[in-house]
């Protein structure tokens, strides 16, 4: 990929693929995980609310097609929009019985749908929902994206945010979404307090090893009555500077394989109920601050994009043969 900004931006890709902008329209669909109801752990993540990620979605109780319509009509109105993505946001999507799944998806394959996007933990999909998906692409001629949370690739920091997976599970669900041919996008949060700047470019490599299509980068937000947020109360971990997160974001893009859609570089976050939002700066101001520092330093996604392929050989000593 011939980069002709910084990184490989989401909405270039979309517009790549699909020769024009297009729309990405929340669902909510399900209201836990198997790390809340007791499947293998409660409470959650350490850092995730009660509503989950799902901030900007309307409530579970309102039919798909009826969530989508409502939102939809609204984005055609003041942007002219043509296409959309429906995406599938709030907790684990796929934690539920495969027929189950499928219809809830299908009622979002309407007219001006281009593709299909989904939220999910590693260790939460199966074959059969893969097998599901796979119907419904040949069936209504859409796109699969699998959003697939991994946060760390760091086992000790994966165990203290009780994220109930480890790296291993991760691997496994992306080889095994591979052979579906599903595009995936992982989601990491980049200034997780047990995490250091060589657990960013670890991951970027990781990632890039892996093949996955794109990466969601958040930055660690504290709402109120987490277990998370009560840790930092008490003192137990401090946050790291905007600055080093700017920092953590320009070395990972610049590890990244630069055949990497980049779908953000900040998440956007409730302030309502919150201790700590992006340094109480609007994640568009952040974004301009990661564009200036890649200018500044002279970083590019995939700079140092030169680790794979057998490339470690180089450093081996050379042996005569005679």
């Amino acid at each position: 990929m011939t980069l002709s900004r910084k990184y490989y931006s989401y909405s270039d890709f979309l517009k790549r693929r699909y020769g024009e902008k297009v729309y990405k329209i929340p669902i909510s669909i399900s209201g836990t995980c198997p790390n809340r109801d007791g499947n293998l752990s409660v409470g959650g993540c350490t850092f995730c609310g009660e509503e989950g990620a799902g901030h900007e979605t309307l409530s579970s109780s309102i039919p798909v097609l009826k969530q989508f319509d409502q939102n939809s009509e609204y984005i055609k109105r003041k942007y002219n929009a043509k296409k959309f993505i429906p995406y599938f946001q709030d907790f684990t999507n796929t934690y539920m019985d495969a027929e189950e799944f499928k219809e809830k998806i299908v009622q979002a394959c309407v007219t001006d749908v281009v593709g299909i996007s989904i939220s999910t933990r590693p260790d939460c999909i199966g074959i059969e929902h893969l097998q599901v998906l796979k119907e419904i692409k040949e069936k209504h001629n859409i796109d699969i994206y699998i959003e697939l949370g991994l946060q760390s690739v760091n086992y000790k920091t994966l165990k203290k945010i009780n994220r109930g997976h480890t790296l291993a599970e991760f691997i496994d669900c992306v080889r095994m979404i591979k052979e579906f041919e599903f595009d995936i996008c992982a989601h990491m949060i980049l200034n997780l307090p047990w995490d250091d700047m060589e657990d960013c470019i670890e991951g970027a490599k990781i990632l890039s090893a892996l093949k996955v299509d794109g990466v969601k980068l958040h930055a660690l937000y504290l709402e109120e009555k987490t277990k998370m947020a009560q840790q930092f109360t008490a003192g137990e971990f401090k946050m790291i500077s905007l600055e080093e997160y700017i920092e953590r974001v320009g070395k990972f893009l610049a590890y990244l394989s630069p055949d990497i859609v980049i779908h953000r570089l900040i998440g956007r976050a409730p302030e309502e109920n919150t201790l700590f939002v992006n340094w109480n700066r609007s994640w568009w101001v952040i974004k301009d601050m990661i564009d200036a520092h890649l200018e500044a330093e002279s970083l590019y996604q995939g700079k140092y994009f030169d680790y794979l392929g057998g490339k470690a050989v180089r450093n081996l000593p050379k042996t005569e043969i005679k």
